[in-house]
Formats: C-alpha cells, structure tokens, sequence
C-alpha cells in the first residue's frame, strides 16, 4: 500500500511529482455528481474510493451490561446518522417505545432530517445546531434542567461530555456501535500519489493495516484539526489540509495543491 516498507520518511522532493492517482478513504459515493469525480474529469487523475474504517454494532447484551437506563432520559443527543440507527436498534432489541415528550438536540439539520426515519418530530421538541457540536451548546444551555443522553461510539470525541460537565448538566453516555479498522489487504501491492484521511480513525486504520507504511512521495490530506494532528502524531508529513479560509472542502484544498503544482511546474 503506498510504498509500505516503514513508517514516514517523506521524500521533499515528491512536490514536484504531479498527483495522477488519489484513494479517498471513503465510501463510494451513491452519486455521479461527487466533486471528487469532477476533479478526476478536470485534471485527468484517477480517485478510487475505498472506507478505511467499519461500524460494527454493540450487541444488546453488551449494552444491557452497562445498565443505561433509557427512559430515564429526558433527551437524546445525536451527532450522526449512525448514532440515530443504531440508538434504535437498540430501542427495538428493548422493546422500547419513545415517548412523546421526549426531546432531541441534533448536530446538524441533516442528522435531525434523517432522524425522521424513526419517529415523527414535532417543532417543540427537536432542536438543531448549524454544523458542530459547540454550534449546539447554546442549545443545550437553554434546557440545561433535562438529563442527557449521549448515545455514541467506543471512539468519540471529548467536546459534548467536557461540555455537560462544565455545565454541571445531568447526562450519560451510552456506546452503541464501535468504529473498528477495515481490513485493507488487498491494496497491499496499490500505489497512490494522494491519500485523503477524514478521521484519526483512518490514520490508524492506516497503521494496523500496513505497520511498515513508509510515506516516501505519498501525499498526504487530511480534513480537520484532528485528523491533522493524527498524521502528524504517526510521524507522517501533511501536505494537503482542509478546511482552509480559500478552500473549505477536502476537494477544494487537492484542488488548490494541484493548482499550485501546475503554475510551479509553468514557470520552469
């Protein structure tokens, strides 16, 4: 994978090695209309999609094991699609019926859109931040007298729970589903100029994968502060970052990088 043989050791001089080829560590998108396809079509480069990391649900004996008592709760906070699925797999394995009253804070207007899923929402008790979880927080503030339910991954991020306890909010987490490290064997001989992380989770998927992993003229993107601080903790060097203040999206920052490399590669 990537010219694995051992850990960093990036060459300096890959800048001037033109990206023909990327693995976005991502699910195949289900659309032809992804910018990812759109920047394969503009410079003529080849992007494979491949998910570096899997969802694998907590059992429900497991989670009994816990003794997290649902209904106990006054709300429910979700982050993302699969909280929502997999918190009601495990209401139906429990033979738990939400009630009415119950009140839902929802990262982002996606989440709360795909929360309807499963029940019908009612405007009084769905409450919705812009994008991330500190967007959330004033909401939270409002209705700090409700006793919070987290439902979550064994990997998740420290703002939401630090948050609830600075604030002193009644709450508890419950892990429902783990996000545990695909198995990517079969791209042990695959080469790419560019590979684009999205988590910490996929930087470690990386190692566990392909401990030898040697960076050498692999470029390296990665989206987020943390997933930023992984590459770098693993002793790789970044050189793609998103989001950034002239390229918000993964895909907009590959395509700057590219940009950059063209007008070097005109002025020679």
């Amino acid at each position: 994978m990537a010219e694995s043989k051992a850990k960093g050791s990036a060459n300096p001089e890959r800048h001037k090695i033109p990206i023909k080829s990327i693995l976005v560590t991502q699910p195949q998108p289900t659309t032809d209309n992804s910018p990812y396809l759109s920047i394969a079509d503009k410079y003529g480069i080849k992007v494979d999609f491949r998910a570096f990391i899997e969802v694998e649900p907590v059992p429900y004996k497991e989670f009994r094991k816990d003794k997290v008592d649902i209904l106990s709760h006054t709300a429910i906070i979700f982050t993302s699609r699969n909280a929502v699925d997999h918190f009601f797999r495990i209401c139906q394995e429990s033979k738990i019926e939400m009630p009415a009253d119950m009140k839902y804070f929802c990262i982002s207007d996606q989440t709360a859109y795909y929360l309807q899923k499963y029940i019908t929402l009612r405007k009084r008790k769905l409450f919705v931040g812009e994008k991330t979880a500190k967007d959330l927080f004033e909401v939270i503030k409002k209705h700090k007298n409700e006793k919070f339910l987290f439902p979550c991954s064994n990997i998740r991020k420290e703002d939401i729970p630090e948050f609830l306890q600075a604030n002193k909010i009644k709450h508890s987490e419950a892990i429902i589903y783990k996000t545990v490290a695909a198995d990517l064997s079969d791209l042990d001989d695959v080469t790419y100029d560019c590979l684009a992380f999205f988590s910490p989770s996929g930087i470690t998927s990386l190692f566990i994968n392909f401990p030898d992993f040697k960076q050498n003229n692999t470029r390296i993107a990665a989206f987020g502060p943390t997933t930023a601080k992984a590459v770098r903790d693993a002793g790789l060097e970044l050189d793609i970052e998103a989001p950034m203040p002239n390229a918000p999206s993964m895909t907009g920052a590959i395509e700057v990088y590219i940009q950059n490399q063209q007008k070097q590669e005109a002025k020679k």
